[in-house]
């Protein structure tokens, strides 16, 4: 098994570097591949320092059984057709391919199947609040189908990558020293703020943030689901939080939906109030689950339930979930 990464220096390429270590993949050989500005770094993984080669249109894929890639939609643009002539599947971490009806989106706890279907060779990974989301969605779908999502996502700076992490850092920094603050990977300082938009806006006043989670979630669960969100960039450095209200068609209890987050694979149940036990960002970085708690009945809809759910964005939802995509086909016999 020879496996190759893509955008192996960014915040998401080096976690790649840390799942595939950590599941202990089944893979001979590694290769990396990075941009000119991060060729020729060398990274160290189970013992061998591996340097990064610039990506090029060229053979440098010959061989390789799954390539993910985390380098932006452009470049996975630019480079799918160098990358799959000879066999390789992509995993792409970008939005380049998503909602291409020829090029599956699969989260692996929902729906898994879809992956071996793929006339381009190209699997596409979900963004990371639609993933998060859907793995606790399934297991209320399970239950009853859901009509309605409203969702209110507290998305951290690492949504941004490595370098937004280290400017919210330096911001806080920056304000306690009574110093002018750096501005520059957000629209406004972050530090001590909330920032009510995440990516640019479409003609319908949402976000492209807020209409991958419509489209996608549709598209994932193979559902007629009406998802509204309302995206958030918070000042937390890492794991993204939602607050979800669904509609089923039927009443589901507190105490149902409790069981079926308890039992729903990819799921950690952390819902006891009285002892202020709810999952929460700062405690659940580099966690591989989606963690749900604050469960009760919607009150201002008899079919309606409340929740709360954090997960490691850069982990389950970015690396972790194309690794587990990986070793699904590798289960079923469906690599090359």
């Amino acid at each position: 098994m020879k496996v190759a990464i893509v955008g192996a220096s960014g915040a998401v390429g080096q976690e790649f570097l840390r799942v595939l270590d950590e599941r202990n993949f089944p893979l001979d050989e590694l290769v990396l591949f990075g941009s000119s500005r991060s060729a020729g770094r060398k990274y160290t993984f189970r013992g061998k320092q591996i340097e990064v080669k610039l990506l090029q249109h060229n053979d440098d894929f010959k061989g390789v059984d799954i390539a993910f890639t985390s380098a932006g939609a452009g470049t996975t643009k630019e480079f799918c057709e160098t990358i799959t002539k000879h066999g390789a599947v992509l995993i792409d971490n970008s939005s380049a391919y998503r909602m291409d009806a020829d090029v599956p989106l699969v989260v692996p706890e929902v729906n898994p199947e879809d992956a071996l279907n793929r006339p381009r060779n190209v699997i596409a990974n979900p963004n990371c609040t639609t993933i998060q989301m859907v793995v606790a969605l399934k297991a209320i779908e399970n239950l009853s189908h859901i009509k309605r999502v409203h969702v209110a996502t507290y998305q951290a700076a690492s949504g941004a990558g490595a370098a937004a992490m280290d400017e919210l850092y330096e911001q806080y920094r920056q304000v306690l020293a009574n110093e002018p603050v750096t501005v520059e990977k957000f629209a406004y300082q972050l530090a001590f703020n909330l920032i009510p938009q995440i990516d640019v806006f479409t003609d319908n006043g949402y976000t492209k943030e807020e209409m991958k989670m419509f489209n996608e979630t549709r598209k994932i669960m193979h559902s007629d689901i009406q998802v509204s969100a309302m995206c958030v960039r918070v000042p937390a450095l890492r794991s993204h939080s939602e607050s979800i209200w669904v509609e089923t068609e039927r009443p589901i209890s507190p105490e149902e939906a409790r069981e079926a987050f308890a039992k729903g694979e990819g799921l950690v149940l952390m819902d006891n109030p009285e002892k202020k036990e709810y999952p929460m960002p700062l405690f659940l970085a580099g966690k591989d689950p989606v963690y749900v708690g604050r469960i009760r009945k919607d009150l201002a809809n008899e079919n309606g339930l409340t929740f709360w759910i954090v997960g490691d964005q850069i982990k389950k939802g970015a690396a972790l979930n194309a690794v587990q995509i990986a070793e699904y086909l590798i289960k079923v016999g469906n690599v090359k």
